[in-house]
């Protein structure tokens, strides 16, 4: 998907404030609402229907639409090819059994909000490896980035007593989940996958979460669901992602990659963990400790440091982990 297309008119500064604003304030909200839906859901078989549903409702959507159509010389959807339905299941693998689904499992036992601090290190990570897979060097400014925020996942990977408690397996599993995202996006980079990115993206979400359920058969998550333990709040954090998350989240940023320049889009890598952060604190009576704050400061810094330092030919948004799928390129864009 490119940034923008050109020969539309221009939005309104309030349409785009409008959207911004959601993506930010929505997608930053996930991160509270998946640590409410895994309180009394097993983690992975809540990920797992939370992106069936929202990729079946995406797909049929556009099935409803292009039956609907009468439009004359409007070219009708296209049946997806065995190959692309082969990328949907790797890249919605990647970014949804590895990337959402670990955060899941994850907020088990870290808060929600350095969850999404961690989940802010996927551009650094996909810098990593764009210079090791294409052996161009990045920026300066964009190197000192990377250096930066490995110094603050460090930080929060360190065992340290008396300084707070962190768990490490769960602080593992959110860094596995940020490089999973990073690798999942480049590879949709150059995998085959319908021209219609909503089509795509539908695609993945079925097929990530198809892969998410399965491995949710594997490690028990159906044996250990019991309906009647289930609280409200998990329930409705379930609806709310797939609704708002996946859905609404995810219009607004296709719609921003249409009609603003992709560094204007990509301010959400920075903004939700901040969102995620102050949600965190404000509803689930979240703590910050000296810690914490020293390693979330270094992390967003690292990635504005990165996204400004990103030179313009490879200009991107990165991956959104709440798109749940689409061309994740640095160039072709992504959610």
């Amino acid at each position: 998907m490119r940034c923008m297309t050109p020969g539309r008119p221009q939005p309104s500064t309030l349409s785009v404030a409008l959207a911004l604003a959601t993506v930010y304030v929505i997608w930053g909200s996930t991160y509270l609402a998946i640590a409410y839906v895994v309180e009394t859901l097993p983690p992975l078989l809540a990920a797992g229907v939370r992106f069936v549903i929202a990729g079946l409702l995406i797909l049929g959507f556009l099935v409803a639409r292009d039956r609907g159509s009468r439009k004359p010389g409007r070219s009708r959807l296209a049946v997806p090819r065995a190959v692309e339905w082969r990328t949907a299941i790797i890249v919605g693998g990647l970014l949804l059994l590895g990337g959402n689904g670990m955060v899941s499992v994850a907020e088990q036992s870290v808060p929600s909000g350095l969850a999404a601090v961690l989940i802010a290190t996927v551009p650094i990570w996909m810098t990593l490896f764009d210079a090791l897979l294409t052996r161009r060097r990045p920026s300066a400014l964009a190197g000192i980035g990377l250096g930066v925020g490995m110094l603050g996942v460090a930080i929060l990977l360190f065992p340290t007593q008396g300084v707070s408690e962190l768990d490490p397996v769960g602080i593992g599993l959110l860094v596995l989940a940020a490089v999973s995202w990073a690798i999942g996006s480049i590879y949709a980079r150059h995998g085959p996958l319908p021209q219609n990115q909503l089509m795509g993206t539908g695609m993945q979400q079925l097929a990530g979460g198809g892969v998410i359920l399965l491995a949710a058969l594997l490690v028990g998550d159906f044996g250990r669901f019991d309906p009647g333990q289930v609280s409200t709040a998990s329930w409705l954090g379930l609806v709310y992602l797939i609704i708002f998350g996946s859905l609404l989240g995810f219009t607004a940023f296709v719609w921003l990659l249409h009609h603003v320049p992709v560094t204007t889009a990509s301010t959400y890598g920075y903004v939700n963990p901040v969102v995620a952060v102050a949600l965190g604190i404000l509803v689930r009576g979240e703590q910050l400790t000296p810690r914490t704050i020293v390693a979330a400061a270094l992390i967003i810094g690292a990635v504005v440091a990165m996204v400004t330092g990103r030179p313009r030919e490879v200009e991107g948004a990165g991956p959104s982990p709440e798109a749940g799928g689409m061309d994740t390129s640095l160039n072709e864009e992504v959610p």
